[in-house]
C-alpha cells in the first residue's frame, strides 16, 4: 500500500498541491494536517507511522513535510526501514535500506536542517536590525484595532453596554474587548 502525507505548518495555508501531487505519485490513502513541523508530536503523521506496514511506501512531497531536523529525520527513517518501508520523497526520489539510499537521506536531511537553521539566522538578525534601528518596531501580529477604536469601545462598556453590543456596534469580538480592556 502506498500512503501519503501532506502537512502545513498554519491554518491559513493549503494543501491542495500536496494532495495533488501525492495521489501522481500513486498515493492511495492520504493523511493530512496543518500542524507545525518544528514538533515529531502531529497525531495524523503519528497516525500514519502506526499505519504503516512491511512493504508499504510512505510518499512525501519534500523532505521539510517529513522532519525540520536531521536527528529526527535519521530516527524515523531508520524506524521505517528497520519495518521494510520505503520513503519516496518526491522532490529527491525513493529511498531504500541500502549503503547508498542511506548515504543520500542522510546528506538530504543535513541539508534541510542547514536550510531551517539559516531561516533561523536571519529571522533573529533582522529582528534586531529592526529593534536597533525601528523605534516603533514591535514582535508578533499588529494590533486589528487602534487604541483609539478600543478606547470608545471601553467608553461604551463603562455606559452600561454589553461586550455582545459593543461587538455589533463595533465590530470588536468580545473576546478582543476583554482582552484589551483589561490593559486599560
Amino acid at each position: 500500500m502506498k500512503y501519503g502525507y501532506a502537512r502545513v505548518s498554519t491554518a491559513d495555508q493549503k494543501l491542495e498541491n500536496q494532495i495533488e501531487l501525492l495521489k501522481e505519485a500513486g498515493a492511495e490513502k492520504i493523511y493530512q494536517e496543518k500542524f507545525t513541523g518544528t514538533t515529531t508530536e502531529r497525531p495524523e503523521f503519528t497516525k500514519l507511522l502506526k499505519q504503516l506496514n512491511t512493504d508499504d511506501t510512505l510518499i512525501v512531497t519534500k523532505l521539510d513535510r517529513f522532519a525540520r531536523n536531521t536527528k529526527e529525520a535519521l530516527e524515523i527513517i531508520q524506524d521505517l526501514f528497520n519495518r521494510d518501508i520505503k520513503v519516496n520523497i518526491i522532490n529527491m526520489g525513493v529511498i531504500d535500506n541500502t549503503p547508498t539510499g542511506q548515504l543520500i537521506f542522510t546528506i538530504f536531511s543535513a541539508f534541510a536542517q542547514f536550510e531551517r537553521d539559516m531561516i533561523v539566522t536571519r529571522t533573529q538578525e533582522g529582528k534586531a536590525y529592526a529593534k536597533a534601528h525601528d523605534p516603533y518596531f514591535s514582535e508578533g501580529r499588529p494590533q486589528t484595532y487602534t487604541d483609539e477604536q478600543i478606547h470608545l469601545a471601553y467608553e461604551l462598556r463603562q455606559q452600561g453596554m454589553t461586550y455582545k453590543m459593543i461587538a455589533r456596534k463595533t465590530g470588536i469580538s468580545e473576546r478582543t474587548q476583554q482582552r484589551r480592556f483589561k490593559k486599560l
